[in-house]
């Protein structure tokens, strides 16, 4: 079973570095931001579970941040648990108005919060069990077995390939940049040429079949996963 995902937000790095520790001893998977502009793209992209958002953060606030997660289709079910030194009642209710999901002010219990994550993360499960499992247009992907099938057929996927795959399939139409598709497959800390996403995509092609016309190439930008509500645009 693949490990849940939560991104934190915070531009206190000796706070975020401490968060991270504690959410990867619990069994989770982390990826950090230190402002409201890089946590709103990592969300986009990675499609967190859970986001650990701090209010007071720069270049976008916290709660624009958690307002426009929230009104976007692709975020909007991504569990957001709001971290503030903002304690007073209107500050609470600003942030469960504009959707957060649980609220935890500075300074706080690292165990306390921990447990408050763990539940948030038990109901997600018990509520969106099928969000393991994405389908569009003959190609299945589950999560929790690691099993990709195209026209109902079996495929061999190295974890890059269905990385990648994943990534492509859940936001159709979504048009992906290279450097965009390095992070979300093969990892940000990945030291590789944008080219070498290109690889991953023709082998994955090869490996898809029939379905492989499914990736399209943009021109000058990177890649899609093609939008069954859309006419057929140019790519190649």
């Amino acid at each position: 079973m693949p490990k849940a995902k939560v991104l934190v937000v915070e531009d206190d790095r000796s706070l975020a570095d401490v968060l991270a520790y504690n959410i990867q001893q619990n069994g989770y998977e982390v990826l950090l931001a230190n402002d409201g502009q890089d946590g709103l793209t990592q969300a986009r992209l990675k499609l967190p579970d859970l986001i650990i958002l701090d209010l007071m953060l720069p270049v976008i606030e916290g709660q624009e941040v958690c307002r426009l997660l929230k009104a976007d289709a692709e975020t909007k079910d991504i569990l957001v648990l709001v971290l503030t030194a903002k304690s007073e009642e209107s500050d609470e209710l600003i942030g469960f108005t504009l959707g957060a999901d649980d609220y935890v002010t500075k300074p706080f219990s690292v165990k306390v919060l921990m447990e408050r994550i763990k539940a948030l993360l038990r109901r997600k499960s018990g509520q969106t069990e099928n969000d393991e499992v994405a389908t569009s247009q003959g190609i299945t992907i589950d999560r929790r077995r690691h099993r990709v099938t195209a026209n109902g057929q079996p495929l061999s996927l190295t974890p890059s390939e269905f990385r990648l795959l994943e990534t492509l399939v859940r936001q159709p139409g979504r048009v992906f940049q290279r450097s965009e598709l390095i992070d979300a497959a093969l990892g940000d800390d990945t030291l590789v040429l944008e080219r070498t996403i290109d690889v991953h995509v023709r082998s994955l092609r090869k490996k898809l079949g029939e379905c492989s016309d499914m990736i399209e190439t943009v021109r000058g930008v990177g890649y899609r996963f093609k939008d069954p509500s859309v006419s057929n645009e140019s790519s190649t």
